[in-house]
């Protein structure tokens, strides 16, 4: 099916849906997300591994292979950088490819096609082509996956110019955000943290327009700036819920877009409350945290009453046993001890 053609065919958004709130899973909301690009436009169609007859590794797809049929969602060889550069190529060609990446530790294996073709190829181009192309990978650990489908590689991607990098840490941003990304003329990267898709919510319904770029505050507080994104969001929001029985005021900033950060908030706070402390499921070593804790010292340095303090997994791949699993990841007691800490040190 030709662009154009694929643009006249294109189905109606869903008008069924009454306004109000519905309750569903993080797994759902990306669903429903698909469901209603598809609905929208016919140039959007899924690929990756098992996504169609097996309905995805985490039953995001369950049931599009049935509704919508083989050429809108194409289940893939175990090959990431030819499928990743088939949807490149797609983009380029006018549709609207959307490419799951099973695990983000899989995703190492299209690194070029990402980072030397669609990151790249407006650049190279002088702007004559773009390549309106969504990537979704799941990414994180506390599942025993073990190594090879553990890891949190955000920081990868997140370093690359050309890419938008988003990370949703809420059912309603699991459901909103697809649609932005997939209007975005260049490559955006969704990761979806594994260990959120059984999260339950309240939803907006219809699901309303979101911003892809932009931080959101999720918990208000006056003492101390928790900074985080993902998977982590919610690990900070029961840290924050903890330290306030303890009378300290702390509160959350979830990133939500790691690609560009948004500085203006994260200054805006961080300077308000004197004190930061930043959750990331990475590596310590060049991680994302690093990144952030640089941003802050420059931009609020003289308003800071501590050194800014970060909280990463441990620096091991990431183990298979439970106990180790969960020894080597941020946990909230971590959180909480380290503002603790923090706030005894600086009065």
């Amino acid at each position: 099916m030709s662009p154009s053609t694929a643009r006249e065919a294109a189905n109606p958004p869903d008008t069924q849906a009454q306004p109000g709130k519905t309750r569903m899973t993080y797994r759902d909301a990306v669903k429903a997300g698909l469901q209603d690009a598809l609905r929208r436009d016919a140039r959007v169609f899924l690929m990756g591994e098992d996504v169609g007859l097996y309905g995805g590794t985490y039953a995001c797809s369950r049931g599009l292979y049935e509704q919508f049929g083989p050429e809108r969602i194409r289940d893939a060889p175990l090959s990431e950088g030819g499928f990743v550069g088939a949807g490149i190529g797609a983009a380029v060609g006018g549709m609207r490819p959307i490419v799951e990446v099973m695990t983000v530790n899989f995703a190492m294996l299209a690194l070029d096609q990402i980072l030397n073709t669609a990151a790249t190829l407006r650049h190279m181009s002088g702007g004559q082509l773009g390549v309106p192309l969504v990537l979704r990978m799941t990414t994180g650990a506390g599942r025993q996956l073990a190594a090879q489908h553990s890891h949190s590689l955000e920081n990868f991607f997140a370093h690359i110019p050309g890419l938008k990098v988003v990370a949703p840490a809420t059912v309603q941003d699991a459901r909103s955000m697809l649609w932005p990304a997939l209007e975005d003329p260049d490559p955006v990267i969704i990761f979806e943290h594994a260990m959120l898709y059984s999260v339950e919510d309240e939803i907006e319904q219809p699901a309303p327009e979101v911003a892809l770029e932009g931080a959101r505050v999720r918990r208000t507080g006056r003492d101390v700036t928790i900074v985080s994104y993902g998977g982590s969001v919610p690990k900070a929001i029961a840290a924050s819920d903890a330290l306030r029985v303890k009378g300290i005021s702390a509160e959350v900033i979830d990133l939500r877009c790691l690609r560009p950060v948004d500085d203006e908030l994260l200054k805006t706070h961080v300077s308000a409350t004197r004190r930061a402390v930043i959750v990331d499921e990475g590596w310590r070593s060049g991680s994302f945290s690093a990144e952030l804790s640089a941003r802050i010292t420059e931009q609020c340095f003289y308003d800071l009453d501590a050194p800014v303090a970060r909280i990463c997994s441990r620096e091991v791949p990431i183990p298979y046993p439970s106990h180790l699993e969960q020894a080597a990841l941020p946990q909230v007691a971590t959180i909480v001890e380290t503002v603790t800490s923090m706030m005894v040190r600086s009065g």
